[in-house]
């Protein structure tokens, strides 16, 4: 599974604070256990003790002025009951990370000599073979319109703005494929052009890019919401296969930003 190894790190630490405070809240703990009945409307409680390794069915009755006490007991109960599984699902996490990578059904073949790995038919194709063949999907782009200013990436792609060509620089430097203005169709909207087609190595599949920077145009926010609403519709989610990022003229994209969308999204 893509991406399993980072959530597994992150459960793991997860349950280590669950442990630090389940074991604090178990420190100091009132003897004995909780037995709740009830008849109708009206509920008993009773502190039952332990005896011979064994909690008593039958115990101490406990009144009003004991409530305190009873959702210690309560509380007990519940805190012993999480102890346990989080105490056992950390054995089996921390077993599990010791061993597991992403990428070991890929590191199988890749690991082979050259000559050997021309031999072998892999089960999966490797994420470069992946890549390769999604590169290799022949499109076109968007035409330029003439008078629109010529701006070029470290690629020597043509973009129509500077905040694309800061995603695109960025995103070769980071050595993440991407298609500029690859044509995708959206049920009840037409064909569009997303600035940045990626092939995401954590999920994937194809997430679109879309830098709206020019938010305080009232007509370019409107269209931009708008399409923004059909990619939703389309079951294309922000946060999901939609990365969206935005501009005024006054607040500006950085680099920052950029690369903590493709931290999160894509690597």
């Amino acid at each position: 599974m893509i991406g399993l190894k980072k959530y597994l790190i992150e459960e793991e630490k997860r349950l280590k604070n669950l442990k630090q405070v389940i074991d604090k809240r178990l420190e100091n703990i009132p003897e004995g256990n909780l037995r709740i009945t009830s008849s109708g409307k009206h509920i008993q409680y009773m502190h039952c003790k332990e005896k011979n390794g064994e909690y008593q069915k039958q115990g101490e009755y406990l009144k009003k002025e004991d409530m305190s006490l009873v959702r210690k007991l309560a509380q007990k109960t519940y805190d012993q009951k999480i102890k346990r599984l989080v105490d056992k699902r950390l054995r089996q996490i921390k077993n599990m990370n010791k061993d597991y990578m992403d990428n070991e059904i890929e590191l199988i073949y890749t690991n082979m000599s050259i000559n050997r790995q021309e031999l072998v038919r892999p089960i999966e194709k490797t994420w470069q073979q992946r890549v390769h063949d999604w590169k290799s999907q022949p499109y076109t782009g968007k035409e330029f319109k003439p008078g629109t200013p010529e701006i070029y990436t470290k690629k020597g792609e043509r973009v129509r703005s500077k905040s694309e060509k800061l995603i695109a620089d960025t995103l070769f430097d980071m050595g993440i494929e991407y298609k500029y203005e690859c044509p995708i169709h959206l049920k009840g909207y037409g064909q569009i052009y997303p600035d940045f087609t990626i092939l995401s190595r954590k999920t994937g599949k194809e997430m679109y890019w879309e830098h709206d920077g020019r938010m305080d145009d009232p007509q370019y926010s409107e269209k931009a919401v708008k399409k923004i609403n059909s990619y939703i519709s389309n079951g294309i989610l922000p946060g999901e296969r939609l990365i969206l990022t935005f501009e005024t003229a006054n607040i500006v994209l950085n680099d920052r930003i950029i690369k903590k969308m493709i931290d999160t999204y894509l690597v």
